[in-house]
């Protein structure tokens, strides 16, 4: 019977201690809670907007995260990181960056990769095959135009922009 409540202590210590290890946030609007990170996956539950959840770990643009007595993926910018607030400068605000009002006197620059960081950017390798795949999603001309027709468009012809000429003569800046 002993060596049956060896095991069992441990599994509940060490949960306990990876619970320890989760970091509060905060849902900034009403979202799914999905069994994995992916939007087609099946959902595992929802929270509302304003929930306190603690965020279990990360993958690319999405978090896992406990809320009450459900755990599912939530996307990135749906949770701002931290015990909330906006007065701080840790990875609250990073996270929250570009879903919150900011202090105006601290300057945000959003690059457009949420989710990665600087070790996914150095291990980034050449993928010639996503490449063509991106590629192949090109519209050819008569395509556009088509696409155009559907929604009621017409064509205009604008006319281009002459090219740059030198100067036929020198600017009162460069005759001093």
């Amino acid at each position: 019977m002993k060596t049956f409540l060896i095991p069992a202590t441990l599994l509940v210590l060490c949960v306990s201690a990876a619970s320890a290890f989760a970091a509060p946030g905060t849902v900034l609007r009403n979202d799914k809670l999905y069994s994995q990170p992916n939007a087609a996956s099946k959902a595992a539950g929802s929270v509302a907007k304003g929930a306190s959840v603690n965020i279990l770990s990360k993958q690319g643009g999405w978090l896992r995260v406990t809320s009450g007595k459900s755990t599912g993926w939530i996307r990135l910018l749906s949770v701002r990181a931290g015990a909330g607030g906006l007065g701080g400068a840790g990875l609250g605000d990073v996270v929250g960056a570009a879903t919150t009002r900011s202090d105006p006197s601290r300057v945000v620059a959003v690059a457009g990769l949420r989710g990665l960081n600087d070790e996914d950017l150095k291990q980034a390798k050449f993928n010639a095959d996503e490449l063509a795949r991106l590629n192949a999603w090109h519209e050819t001309p008569a395509q556009a135009r088509s696409f155009a027709a559907q929604g009621g468009l017409s064509v205009t012809n604008v006319a281009a922009l002459p090219a740059p000429q030198p100067a036929q003569t020198p600017s009162t800046w460069e005759a001093n």
